[in-house]
């Protein structure tokens, strides 16, 4: 997988002005506020037909707001983030592109595989720059994770097992096209960046009297020969560890349920407004690692920085590094959450090919 997480020796001089299309709750908690405190990033405006999310977005950012992306380029917006129901995405992300604006794409990227190719591959012949918003690889958990796989203190990886676990009133959203697209495209994502891509995949869901899943596990082997068992639950009252990785010599475990920025932002606090202290996990939400029988050890969590993702793609579009999510990452990802959903219908284990093989 291509990522960068190291950044060029300086930011943008310029920043680069943003758009962000929609103003429900992924516009207004998790991208208006991390792009506003993100170096090399200005919000200048929110695209939104509904009049009191377009009021709320000018009383909280000062931003102009305008019904429709073409009105985006008069403005003088470079880069969009689409963060709308899952249905348009494809629309809106192609639309983008061929008005010259960089795009941001929340998950799911797209609703099956081919949607998922076609745009990269438009985006390729626009050159104009395109990555998937997969904030969740700057999570705390995630970055202690590949610290620790760096480190070697495990051995030889064989099994991660990583879970979004809730107990939330009613049913998942309608605009999310089903838990395991929605919780699997940041799972899955999270699991192929990590281990590489997939070979087989076999997958269990439980399915709502409506529709959809409010349940799911995937089981994942890895062309390394490591196993991955992700799983997304809407009605568990009980999470399981977000990660616990098994190697030749040891395990680690982190059990807190979820990096706290998701909670922080929707608290209303801001990585503007908390500087350095932001992302920061105490101590007692801190992961442990044992090697055999010996004693058990805590360790400390790298700070979550969901900001990040949005520097990066600044640098990107003045054209000063790769973006920070390979776009092909979000087909491959695709790719494997079409490949469970068959998996889980037809109770068998299907085969996967990388879309950039």
């Amino acid at each position: 997988m291509t990522t960068s997480t190291a950044a060029p020796a300086a930011d943008p001089v310029d920043p680069v002005r943003f758009a962000v299309v929609g103003y429900g709750a992924g516009g207004r908690f998790f991208h208006a506020p991390v792009l506003a405190g993100a170096p090399g990033c200005e919000l200048v405006a929110v695209v939104t037909s509904d009049p009191g999310r377009a009021e709320l977005a000018r009383a909280e950012h000062g931003v102009r707001t305008v019904a429709a992306l073409e009105e985006l380029p008069a403005l003088g917006v470079e880069a969009v983030a689409v963060s709308t129901p899952a249905a348009t995405h494809t629309d809106l992300t192609e639309r983008a592109l061929r008005l010259g604006l960089a795009v941001v794409c929340d998950k799911p990227f797209a609703l099956d595989t081919a949607a998922a190719r076609g745009t990269v591959e438009l985006a390729a012949e626009l050159g104009v720059p395109l990555t998937a918003y997969q904030n969740r690889r700057w999570d705390s958990d995630l970055l202690t994770v590949r610290r620790v796989l760096d480190e070697g203190a495990l051995g030889e990886v064989t099994r991660l097992e990583s879970s979004f676990e809730r107990w939330a009133a009613g049913d998942p959203p309608a605009a999310g096209a089903g838990l395991l697209r929605d919780f699997g495209a940041h799972l899955v994502d999270q699991a192929l960046h990590l281990l590489g891509p997939v070979e087989t995949v076999a997958a269990q869901t439980r399915s709502l009297p409506g529709g959809g899943e409010d349940d799911w596990r995937v089981q994942l082997r890895h062309r390394s020969g490591v196993t991955s068992e992700l799983s997304g639950s809407w009605k568990q009252a009980a999470p399981g560890p977000r990660f616990r990785v098994t190697g030749s010599r040891g395990t680690f475990v982190l059990e807190a349920a979820m990096d706290g920025q998701e909670a922080a932002l929707l608290a209303g606090r801001t990585p503007r407004g908390e500087g350095e202290a932001w992302g920061v996990e105490p101590p007692h939400r801190w992961g442990w690692l044992r090697l055999g029988d010996g004693p058990v050890s805590r360790v400390p969590s790298e700070p979550g920085c969901w900001p990040e993702l949005y520097r990066l793609f600044a640098l990107a579009v003045r054209g000063r590094g790769p973006v920070p999510v390979d776009p092909w990452d979000a087909v491959a990802t695709t790719a494997v959450v079409d490949a469970a959903r068959r998996a889980a219908a037809e109770s068998a284990t299907v085969a996967v090919t990388d879309p950039r093989d």
